[in-house]
């Protein structure tokens, strides 16, 4: 099965993840697409098993006497929550004329290259776009259908000689439990990579170190018209807390290594607020100046208007797999040599976000990103082209052959 076919037999599945179900994993649709894809892999001889939480463990053995480096190949299950993934509808427009897209012309859904310039690059490709009510799911469905193509080509090449291969498909990555249940004994691997980044050619091994922060101000409330030297809003004192922040520190104002705190959430009355950040930088020394700005802010704020005005809980999420992978480049560099070999000039981005890969790396298991092709993930203009998803799977297969070639 061609790698194209695949993907558009999956995205068919919804998985969008939810956040509030409580359950492991968090949508049903996630257990379809995880049987489907044991029943394929079991179809090519590959041992396979889905366990009580979704994850998916495929086991190719060794098959030479030499030490070959074992290499795990992952990707997610799940959709972003931010858009529907329900009735997902794609379309390929072959010889793509690299111009603007009508994706639903009854509801006036365009995508415009005004707003998406890379889309003139794709010209004379086959572009697969939604119908402009769902996201697409190559993030991460294209990940998905490369890993299983190098699947089918190592099954159908019996005569190449390959270390120990695993394939993993995991739950619930888009809400940040992707690596919660994983077992390090059916998933582990020499190194591994996952298969969940953007254009071909990508390769991250840098993240953000991430907390989240909860910021609580106790107000005292009492009849507007009696309120004088009395009430305390902890509206007012949530909107001066935030305005302590750096202003130029958003997500709408940085980019590359740059930092940021994210009010992503705010609720409340006078009596009291709640308040959510997302904390994120690159940089270590950074994000702790980060995190003590936040309790300097508390401290200020708990002087002008009383201790215990302003609560500040500040919790580690994940950290930047870069302090880990700085020491084994190796892998990085073999990512690098086989994304060349596929007629693609490898680049190193930072992500400005986090990966299961980071959590992984930190328990011990090396995983840098890989490109999947796809653009504009977790919403209505996501898309990806055939010759993209292509081409990542020839990303995949000349890993292994390297990995094999050079032991």
């Amino acid at each position: 099965m061609k790698v194209c076919e695949r993907f558009l037999r999956y995205v068919k599945i919804d998985t969008k993840a939810d956040p509030t179900s409580g359950e492991h994993p968090s949508s049903p649709g996630q257990k379809v697409l995880g049987k489907l894809l044991v029943e394929e892999l079991r179809s090519m001889g590959i041992e396979a098993e889905m366990d009580e939480k979704s994850y998916v463990y495929a086991h190719l053995p060794a098959n030479s006497e030499r030490k070959i480096p074992s290499i795990a190949f992952i990707a997610h299950l799940d959709t972003s929550q931010d858009f529907s993934g329900e009735n997902v509808n794609p379309r390929i427009i072959e010889n793509y004329d690299g111009g603007d897209v009508v994706l639903n012309e009854k509801l006036g859904i365009v995508m415009k290259t005004a707003d998406f310039p890379f889309l003139e690059s794709l010209k004379g490709q086959s572009l697969i776009v939604t119908d402009g009510t769902t996201l697409l799911g190559a993030d991460d469905k294209a990940g998905i259908a490369e890993i299983m193509t190098l699947a089918e080509w190592l099954v159908s090449n019996p005569d190449f000689e390959h270390g120990d291969i695993k394939f993993v498909f995991t739950p619930d990555e888009e809400i940040g439990e992707g690596p919660l249940f994983y077992d390090y004994e059916k998933g582990g691997a020499d190194f591994a990579f996952t298969v969940d980044g953007g254009k071909e050619g990508m390769i991250n091994y840098e993240n953000f170190n991430a907390a989240s922060c909860e910021v609580t101000i106790m107000g005292l409330n009492i009849h507007p018209g009696t309120a004088k030297g009395i009430m305390k809003n902890s509206l007012l004192i949530a909107m001066e807390y935030n305005s302590l922040l750096p202003p130029h520190m958003v997500p709408a104002a940085t980019s590359g290594y740059e930092g940021f705190y994210h009010l992503n959430g705010m609720e409340g009355d006078v009596e009291m607020t709640k308040m959510h950040y997302l904390v994120r930088n690159h940089d270590w020394e950074a994000f702790q100046k980060q995190k003590s700005f936040l309790l300097e802010a508390r401290d200020f704020l708990n002087r002008k208007h009383g201790e215990g005005t302003v609560e500040v809980e500040i919790t580690d999420t994940y950290y930047n797999m870069k302090e880990k992978i700085k020491d084994r480049m190796e892998v990085v560099e073999l990512a690098m040599e086989a994304t060349k070999m596929a007629g693609l000039e490898p680049f190193i981005i930072p992500i400005r976000g986090g990966t299961d890969g980071a959590q992984l790396t930190y328990k011990g298991l090396l995983c840098p990103n890989l490109g999947t092709g796809g653009w504009n993930a977790h919403g209505r203009f996501e898309c990806v082209t055939v010759e993209a998803l292509e081409k990542c799977t020839e990303v995949l297969v000349n890993i292994v052959k390297l990995a094999s070639k050079k032991s």
